[in-house]
């Protein structure tokens, strides 16, 4: 479970600077992958420097797999704050702009430390999983779990809520993006000074938590 640290102000912070798209640092040219990203401050490079957070360093993972993937290119659409409704509202835009062969779902941390209920959540996720199905694109959808002081039965239903979707939708899952981060004993120490969100150390671990499973989607 992530550490009560995490109760503050997390991913609750109004989109602000980073609300754009953070095109890959290295475009490919007729890339056969293109990976659109949709996710809050945790793939936003929330408050690490430009380029080194865990969706930067995939782009860096591609580059050392071009022998086994072929050409790629990654699309950072995530914005702090970003709740399931607002990725759910913008995503059909994202997916006829740049027509992804995959979509990242990293959504849902917000919902949950806004109290919002478990099945507008799980809605949300299903709509978008679907309308990135619909467009052609594979998914995977990326875990969250809640402090415990949430209470055991929201916590349950809401890190339930990922497995669930994706057994129903067909998709591939990242069970918790904190893994190995957040569910430590010496947990502090991998996140930045407000204790919220993760260090830059702490995205390597990340973009290990994620690879194994997008690797599979990859063409």
């Amino acid at each position: 479970m992530l550490i009560a640290a995490l109760l503050g102000a997390p991913w609750l912070a109004p989109a602000q600077a980073q609300a754009q798209i953070l095109p890959a640092a290295t475009k490919a040219k007729n890339p056969a992958n293109t990976i659109l990203v949709l996710g809050d401050s945790l793939s936003a490079e929330y408050g690490l420097k430009r380029g080194t957070g865990w969706v930067a360093l995939l782009e860096k993972q591609l580059a050392s797999e071009k022998k086994n993937t072929k050409l790629a290119q990654v699309i950072n659409a995530s914005i702090s704050g970003e709740t399931t409704s607002g990725g759910r509202s913008r995503l059909p835009a994202l997916l006829t702009q740049h027509r992804p062969t995959t979509v990242v779902i990293e959504l849902g941390g917000n919902d949950a430390l806004r109290g919002l209920p478990l099945d507008m959540t799980e809605s949300n996720l299903s709509a978008m999983t679907q309308a990135s199905k619909k467009a052609g694109a594979k998914v995977l959808l990326v875990g969250m779990q809640v402090p415990p002081n949430y209470g055991d039965a929201y916590g349950t239903g809401f890190a339930n809520l990922f497995p669930k979707v994706a057994k129903a939708e067909r998709v591939a899952l990242v069970p918790f993006l904190l893994k190995g981060i957040a569910d430590v004993e010496d947990s502090a120490a991998h996140f930045q000074a407000d204790r919220i969100h993760p260090n830059e150390p702490s995205q390597a671990s990340m973009l290990a938590n994620v690879w194994p499973e997008l690797r599979k989607l990859l063409k």
